[in-house]
């Protein structure tokens, strides 16, 4: 223990694992501790007798369900999207090797109360009952105007500087109707609120590009993929990598308190041993201290024994619930997964339902989702703090990354990593890799 280390990172969620597998790949001495017995922190998958444990004290899981050990379920749960930061990430540390993943079904938004698949181009706006005929032309030249626009050739701009056009007046340039600009802004673009319209389209367009581009690149029904048996496989998958680069790790070290000096931190002390260390990257919980409050997320955990109802039968699937359906002041989010991603036993869907919290209550503020699912044989209710850092980082060489928002995508996750990782070393990510060399097992 008694090393210098040029980074000691604290915790195994996933956005320390995928620092500590760049940082390593960088040829940083890296040293990884947890004081848990089990990789993934706050953002690891439980089988079943965990989640007992976990959500019902020590209930036993009814043996209905099947074998415990069938389940992986991600108190985190997320799909990737095919074409986005998160996989460049994986081909840029060349962690898909150690990975199988595979395309999700279904992408879907909710509207008036009822579920509809996502149009994500020309074509299939066309096709869609979200939208009357009148409406489906606009969108039409809306969505060719986007998949046209290329940034360094003016032509395809229509005149339009998006770096200074809104988001809104581009909407209204094409005269699209409010329940259009709902699911294009929250199932295409991803944004989580509102707040967009008011802000350069220039993020609005390339957003929906790379929803397109991702949807695109495996032909399924979704711009989603998945690895097999969940989330968890992802830490464990950058643990290897910084393994193979030289890092350490070590689980199950209690306290993990960190050394500060003038300040400053100089290295981690656990069970009487410290390891010096240039800089600390951890999560929240590691530096309490160090962090504030931010929101809550409230969330409801189902085991199912069909796909989500209206969803073509998929097996796996996102559905969107843009806030100004439910009147809301943000979205709320439907994650399915199921045995044909090894997360559950055979014929069983695991199934989520998230949001930020704006009360305390959330089995009665969590309904409008929870009432899409159709009959559930166990389902679990709880909610959690989100922290982000009230550091600067380079003051204190502490590194503490954000709490996982309710998102069931992980656009806001590698955005948070990216930054993290340029505050760190200094320098930018450069994730401009060949995105053919990533793999999809189809089933």
């Amino acid at each position: 223990m008694d090393e210098e280390y040029d980074v000691i990172v604290l915790g195994t969620g996933l956005k320390e694992c995928i620092l500590s597998g760049l940082l390593s790949v960088d040829g940083l001495k890296v040293l990884h501790m947890d004081r848990n017995d089990y990789y993934g922190g706050e953002s690891t998958s439980l089988n079943l007798n965990q989640l007992w444990k976990r959500f019902r004290g020590e209930d036993k899981p009814p043996e209905t369900l099947g074998s415990s050990r069938e389940y992986n379920v991600d108190m985190i749960p997320k799909f990737m999207m095919a074409n986005g930061a998160l996989v460049r990430v994986l081909i840029h540390t060349d962690v898909t090797k150690y990975l199988n993943f595979k395309a999700v079904d279904g992408s879907f938004v909710y509207n008036k109360g009822k579920v509809h698949k996502v149009p994500a181009n020309d074509v299939e706006a066309l096709k869609s009952p979200l939208m009357g005929l009148f409406e489906k032309r606009r969108a039409r030249k809306f969505f060719i105007y986007v998949q046209d626009y290329d940034e360094n050739d003016p032509k395809s701009h229509e005149g339009l500087d998006l770096n200074k056009v809104t988001a809104r007046e581009l909407i209204s340039k094409y005269g699209l109707d409010d329940n259009t600009v709902d699911f294009i802004g929250h199932a295409l673009a991803l944004q989580q609120d509102d707040n967009y319209l008011a802000e350069p389209a220039m993020d609005f367009v390339k957003r929906m590009k790379l929803y397109a581009e991702s949807l695109a690149r495996f032909q399924g029904g979704s711009p989603y993929i998945y690895p097999l048996y969940g989330l968890g496989e992802l830490p464990q998958a950058f643990a290897r990598l910084s393994a193979v680069y030289g890092g350490t790790y070590m689980l199950s070290k209690p306290e993990c308190k960190v050394e500060f000096e003038n300040g400053k931190a100089i290295g981690v002390t656990s069970e009487g041993e410290t390891a010096k260390c240039k800089k600390v990257v951890c999560d929240p919980s590691y530096l309490p201290h160090k962090v504030k409050i931010v929101g809550k997320v409230a969330r409801a955990i189902c085991i199912m024994s069909h796909p989500i109802p209206n969803t073509n039968d998929s097996h796996s699937v996102q559905v969107i619930l843009p806030q100004k359906q439910l009147g809301r002041k943000s979205d709320m989010y439907l994650f399915c997964c199921s045995y044909s991603h090894n997360v559950a036993a055979k014929g069983k869907y695991i199934a989520f339902v998230l949001t930020e919290a704006e009360t305390d209550n959330p089995q009665v503020e969590l309904k409008p989702g929870t009432d899409l699912l159709g009959a559930v044989d166990e389902i679990f209710f709880d909610t959690y703090d989100r922290y982000e850092p009230t550091n600067q980082g380079d003051g204190d060489n502490c590194f503490i990354s954000a709490s996982y928002d309710a998102t069931t995508h992980f656009e806001t996750t590698v955005q948070d990593v990216i930054a993290m990782y340029s505050k760190i070393t200094g320098k930018a990510l450069d994730l401009s890799v060949d995105l053919s060399a990533a793999s999809a097992t189809e089933e």
